[in-house]
């Protein structure tokens, strides 16, 4: 062996020991100490010994090293052969008696055992066969080891046979690896036969072909937990492992092939290998960028090495992510969609919604047209869905129809490019839409297991909707709620507004010769439009003042107030000591106090008082209201008074003291109420005090 094989060789057994050394101590940590976790891990050792052992032949020829080598071949043989033999003797196997004891072994399958395990014996003693028997002794050497993987190729027969047909799927992925073990074995020592001499090439590819069939045995280890062995192998794992040796045998095809050009041809041999290489490359490259190769592969994985088709927990993982990915620029019906054609490997689809106007319509579109069809919502489509809650495959449907009684597929659904499937889309016990998904990238058949899935992923994608669109009507309802409070206030000024203009208009009759009653009401229509511009602007802009409070000389404001509420009824008594200025909105506070005073003639009969009162107290303007009404109880002004649309009055609104007490207490004032049933009503309004330049922080807070 020259010196470019020999390092060949090298990494060959030396990446096949690694491999299965690395197997072995995964099976270990896994092993509960049973009969077969133990054969097993003892084979994965013996394939490591040997492979590192035919590392030493390739690096270290020596007599010693061939003999390890030998030796580590017939125990793995020796060890693969009891892992086999004690599968056989599963429940049910007729070459055991009913306990599973050997006994039932036929006497010339235990003598073809003992004869086997003898000719490795000889074979792992490293005895000279050739001197013994002459020069045939080669072949007969070469005949032995063909005999002992013909009978390991019994075994596997007789295993895979012999399984019921519930467990075939169990150990198909072990049969072939121990299959392609002893028959690549057959092929290396039947050419050796042939030629009577080793094949270096082959030999070198045999610790390659030991280290490729780790996954299949890896596949059914995680199948078998009767073996007791805990392991867990995951698609990911599987599908990229796969991929890597369909890759990795398309590049040694096409560098085998690239060999023979360059060795078979003339000059233009080397050029023809590198384009062939680099054709090969790219052809490598598209394959591994379509979608529809992967989701094949993916397809035949599932198929063939696992027995359910989805790894549940990978693809509820992947769902939750898809449809809750806010960051992303797709909207939550297109994420529905998405979410639930990557379950079956869908490249488009539709989602149609309930609207309010009745039948569904198309609202999200992922890869697909926009279509203007409306499905009624006592159409047949919808009907059936609402009834029977089905996946519909609508090829089942053109080929079985019977299989879909009462169903009429509408006409729109024919428009709709490569229409597969139809998933309802359930809240609940309501049907908010359905789903209407394209032709997979890889063919695959809609069974139970892909339904439920279905199924299952549509309801919590209908309840992500659903509640989304709960939140949305939540906020409009708040929106619309805020709205009609802020015009439950605009009301309620008009109201005052009114009274004033109608007290006005009462009075015009009698006084409208009057130069000072004619001065008075366009005083009082000035202010009154100057009010209702207020009031317009409050709609357009919100509760909230434009401006922020300033200093308010109070005394106009009250005395400008007092005359306009002046009439026949209760007379009212003013007194002011001296100027008091506080910090507010000068047109606010003038609606605030007069809400009190108007409060005050209404409770109050036309004999009685009313009194008002403006003093400084400390840090604080006070704005003192008295009248001898018919009061209010204790418990209405501590439990009800402050809060909206509560009222005492006839004809009353109930937004008056507390649209009041927000604005005082928002710029940092209070409004304090004291009453008595029968007796009246002393109310307090005490203003921030400007006595300073700047606003106090209790007044720069939001009004409301």
């Amino acid at each position: 062996m020259n010196a470019l094989l020999a390092t060949i060789a090298v990494w060959s057994y030396g990446l096949a020991a690694v491999a299965y050394l690395a197997f072995a101590i995964r099976v270990s940590l896994g092993w509960h100490r049973s009969v077969r976790g133990a054969l097993l891990f003892a084979a994965m050792l013996a394939t490591a010994l040997w492979a590192f052992a035919g590392l030493a032949v390739a690096a270290w020829p020596s007599p010693w090293s061939e003999l390890a080598a030998n030796a580590a071949d017939a125990a793995r043989y020796a060890i693969w052969f009891l892992f086999v033999i004690n599968l056989l003797a599963g429940a049910g196997n007729r070459w055991f008696d009913d306990k599973g004891r050997a006994g039932g072994f036929p006497r010339w399958l235990v003598a073809m055992v003992i004869a086997a395990l003898l000719g490795a014996a000889v074979l792992s003693a490293g005895l000279p066969v050739a001197d013994m028997v002459g020069p045939q002794g080669q072949r007969v050497e070469f005949a032995l080891r063909i005999g002992l993987a013909i009978f390991g190729l019994t075994l596997v027969e007789q295993l895979f046979r012999r399984a019921d047909q519930e467990a075939r799927w169990r150990i198909k992925p072990l049969c072939v690896a121990l299959g392609g073990i002893f028959g690549f074995d057959i092929f290396f020592y039947a050419d050796a036969l042939l030629y009577s001499r080793l094949d270096v090439d082959i030999w070198i590819a045999r610790a390659i072909a030991n280290a490729l069939v780790i996954p299949f045995i890896a596949i059914s280890t995680a199948r078998n937990t009767g073996w007791t062995v805990e392991m867990h192998l995951s698609r990911n794992v599987v599908f990229q492992s796969t991929a890597l040796l369909v890759s990795s045998a398309f590049v040694i095809a096409i560098a085998a092939a690239g060999y023979y050009v360059r060795y078979f041809s003339s000059d233009w041999g080397r050029a023809l290998q590198i384009e062939i290489f680099f054709a090969a490359v790219l052809f490598l490259v598209l394959v591994a960028s379509s979608g529809s190769a992967r989701s094949k592969l993916k397809v035949f994985i599932s198929k063939h090495f696992f027995s359910y088709r989805y790894d549940y927990r990978e693809e509820w993982l992947r769902f939750t992510r898809s449809i809750s990915a806010e960051n992303s620029s797709r909207a939550i019906q297109e994420r529905a969609i998405v979410a639930l054609a990557n379950l079956v490997e869908s490249p488009a689809g539709a989602l149609w919604l309930s609207t309010e106007g009745g039948g569904f319509q198309q609202v999200a579109r992922w890869n697909l047209p926009v279509t203007d069809a409306t499905e009624p919502e006592e159409g047949p489509l919808a009907s059936f869905l609402k009834r029977l809650d089905w996946v519909i495959d609508l090829q089942e449907c053109a080929s079985s129809p019977d299989h879909y009684e009462g169903l009429v597929l509408p006409t729109w659904l024919a428009s709709v490019a490569n229409a597969w499937l139809v998933v309802p889309l359930r809240s609940g016990k309501d049907m908010i839409g359905f789903v209407v998904l394209t032709t997979p990238r890889a063919a695959i058949e809609v069974n139970w297991e892909v339904r439920d899935l279905l199924k299952t992923a549509s309801r919590q994608a209908a309840s992500y909707i659903g509640h989304l669109h709960a939140t949305e009507a939540l906020l409009e309802t708040r929106k619309f709620d805020a709205f009609n409070r802020m015009s439950a206030f605009v009301v309620h000024d008009l109201k005052n507004l009114v009274a004033q203009l109608s007290l006005m208009l009462s009075n015009a009759e009698r006084h409208r010769h009057n130069p000072e009653f004619q001065k008075d009401m366009l005083s009082t229509a000035e202010n009154v439009v100057e009010r209702m511009n207020k009031l317009m602007l409050q709609l357009r802009t919100g509760a909230t003042p434009v401006e922020s409070p300033r200093p308010v000389d109070l005394g106009p404001v009250i005395r400008r107030v007092c005359a306009a509420k002046a009439g026949p009824g209760p007379t009212i008594a003013l007194e002011i000591c001296g100027k008091v200025v506080a910090f507010g909105h000068e047109d606010r506070l003038e609606h605030v106090i007069g809400h009190l005073i108007q409060n005050a003639l209404d409770a109050t009969a036309d004999r009685g008082s009313i009194a008002i009162r403006l003093t400084p107290d400390g840090d604080h303007a006070v704005v003192e209201v008295t009248d001898t009404g018919v009061g209010m109880t204790r418990e209405f002004v501590r439990e009800r008074l402050y809060k909206p649309f509560e009222t005492t009055k006839e004809h009353g609104m109930g937004i008056g003291v507390y649209e009041s007490s927000q604005y005082v207490v928002g710029i940092g004032g209070q409004l304090l109420i004291d009453s008595t049933p029968g007796k009246g009503t002393r109310v307090r309004v005490l203003l921030p005090l400007a006595t300073g330049s700047s606003i106090p922080s209790a007044s720069k807070q939001e009004v409301a």
